[in-house]
This record gives structure tokens, C-alpha cells and sequence, in this order.
């Protein structure tokens, strides 16, 4: 075996999906960028981040993403390989007992949309007094496709965050906000670790096919099939949506898994385990998107004329 197979940052659910697809070469140009150190402007964009967006497995085996903020800084790296989150999850949150573990794997995204950057750092977690501490196994920045821009408004929304609903099904509001939705967050798994990945794309671009089950074509990116790779091994996986307006998250857990149709495009279809829609969980105010020029044009499903709306809007 070479020495550069000895290094390749992918396992063998990536290789298996860069091979069928046709672009190992590519991945391996691009995996170059992968590395386990966090460079000086790595650590400068971490902290000016008002959010990090983490997916882990829980103790049930269950993968979940959920959202943590904080004012700029809370996000820091404090080493060569470790960053410290001035942050933890609510003990309502479906990854809180976990992450009171030392080793949890973890994996995150940090993503802002004023600029469209994004840069993941995925690793072992461990607690500290005042959130948690990552060792990094793997730190890289992705490009600005399907990332919508959105300004960040001054001041932090009053309201903590409201007691989590749950659910088994998608009701019709949650449906009609998923289907409305231009961005959401991939968590997944494979045997060495955890993952937290971006989704984006113009409303529309999720599709609901049943109160359980949504779906959502794989875009072209950049060659890694980091998460479809992950999702090969283990398709256990956590979906985190957004309301940018009110501060809900909706974060979904389940299974996922990836066709392949002739004319070489992908669909990833996401069968729903349990539901948890938490009103005002973030205390950010962000503005109306302008879309990525690099979305590709959809139909929103919208057969009822239901509004595509936030699902507290009332609250």
C-alpha cells in the first residue's frame, strides 16, 4: 500500500462513492486540505462566529445535530489541535448526557452567512466548566456553494429557549417550514468518528414525501462524500433546521439512505425516527436570504397554497 493510501483522510463508505462516481483523483487533490492542525486565520474566523452547529451520536446510537451560541469569542481555538466552546446544550437537548462524556465524538460546522465560509473541525469532545473542549482529528474549510447570505441584526432576542415538542410524524406546519426551508445541517457517523455538514439550496429543494419520510437531490460538491460516505457505513443520521427569524430549531433524527439513477444524479431519503421542534432556541435575529447564484432552480412542492413559513410565527 503507498504511503499516500496510508494518509487518505476517507474511509472506505467515501472511497466506495468516489469510485462509483468517477472522482478519486479529484477527492485526493481536494482531501489534501484536510488536516488535524487549526491555522491562525482558522482561528480568527472561529471567533467571530455567533453560532456552531455539532452532531454526535447519543447514548441510544441515535445521531443528532443541534445548534450552540453565543457571542462572538465563545467559539476559540486554545491550541494547535483544540478549540473551547464557551457553550453546552440545554439538558432538553437529545445530545446533552452524551456530551458530559470525556471522548465523545463530535463533529462540527462553522457557518456564516454574512461571508458564505464555512469551516469544519471534527473530533472528541470533552466538558469543561464552561461548555466543552474538541481535540481535532480533522479540520478543513469547504466552499461557498448553496450557502444563502443573511445579515446578523444587532442585539440578542429576549426569550430563552422554549420547552421542546415532540413528535413521531412531521404535523402540517412543520412540513409546510421543511419544504420552505433553503438551508439545513447533516449529522453523521462512521466508525471512527462523527461529521456535521451544510445542505442548501433554494426552497423547494427538500421534499416531504410522507408525515416519516422526506428527501432531497445530492448537488454536485466537492468530491469528499464525506456524509453519503458516513451515511454508507451507518445511516443513522440528524437533520437541524433553522427558523432565522424566531431562533426555532427542528431538529430530526432517523435513517438516510442515498439512490443512484441512471443519469448519474443522487437522492438522499430520510425516514423520520423522532421529531423535536424548540421554539426560540437561538437568540439571533438574521435577515432575509439572498440565494447562492450556484442553487440550482427548483418548484416549491406547495399543493395546498400553505404558506412555507417559520412554525412559531405566533409564539
Amino acid at each position: 500500500m503507498s504511503s499516500h493510501a496510508v494518509q487518505s483522510p476517507y474511509h472506505q463508505g467515501s472511497r466506495a462513492l468516489q469510485e462509483k462516481v468517477g472522482v478519486t483523483d479529484l477527492a485526493d487533490h481536494v482531501g489534501r486540505s484536510i488536516g488535524q492542525g487549526i491555522r491562525p486565520v482558522a482561528g480568527a474566523f472561529l471567533e467571530l462566529q455567533p453560532m456552531l452547529v455539532i452532531g454526535a451520536p447519543a447514548g441510544s446510537g441515535a445521531v443528532h445535530a443541534s445548534l450552540l451560541t453565543g457571542a462572538p469569542g465563545f467559539v476559540r481555538a486554545t491550541g494547535p489541535r483544540q478549540v473551547s466552546v464557551a457553550a453546552s446544550p440545554p439538558a432538553t437537548d437529545p445530545l446533552a448526557e452524551v456530551l458530559t462524556h470525556d471522548s465523545t465524538p463530535l463533529g462540527t460546522i462553522a457557518l456564516d452567512p454574512r461571508t458564505r465560509r464555512r469551516m469544519r473541525l471534527n473530533g472528541r469532545a470533552r466538558p469543561t466548566p464552561r461548555g466543552l473542549a474538541i481535540e481535532a482529528d480533522q479540520v478543513f474549510s469547504n466552499c461557498p456553494k448553496y450557502i444563502q447570505k443573511r445579515e446578523l441584526y444587532d442585539g440578542r432576542r429576549p426569550e430563552g429557549p422554549g420547552e421542546p415538542r415532540r413528535g413521531t410524524a412531521l404535523t402540517d406546519g412543520q412540513r409546510a417550514f421543511v419544504t420552505g426551508a433553503d438551508t439545513f445541517f447533516l449529522a453523521t457517523v462512521h466508525a471512527r468518528g462523527a461529521d456535521a455538514s451544510h445542505r442548501g439550496g433554494n426552497p423547494g429543494f427538500i421534499r416531504v414525501t410522507s408525515p416519516y419520510a422526506l428527501e432531497w437531490d445530492d448537488f454536485p460538491g466537492n468530491a469528499m462524500f464525506l456524509s453519503l460516505g458516513n451515511l454508507a457505513e451507518n445511516p443513522r443520521a440528524g437533520l437541524l433546521f433553522l427558523d432565522w427569524t424566531t431562533g426555532t430549531t427542528f431538529q430530526l433524527t432517523g435513517t438516510a439512505e442515498t439512490s443512484h439513477a441512471p443519469d448519474a444524479t443522487r437522492t438522499v431519503h430520510f425516514t423520520l425516527t423522532e421529531a423535536i421542534e424548540t421554539p426560540h432556541a437561538s437568540p439571533w435575529r438574521w435577515s432575509a436570504p439572498e440565494y447562492s447564484p450556484a442553487n440550482p432552480q427548483v418548484i416549491p412542492p406547495n399543493p395546498s397554497g400553505a404558506p412555507s413559513v417559520g412554525m412559531c410565527r405566533k409564539s
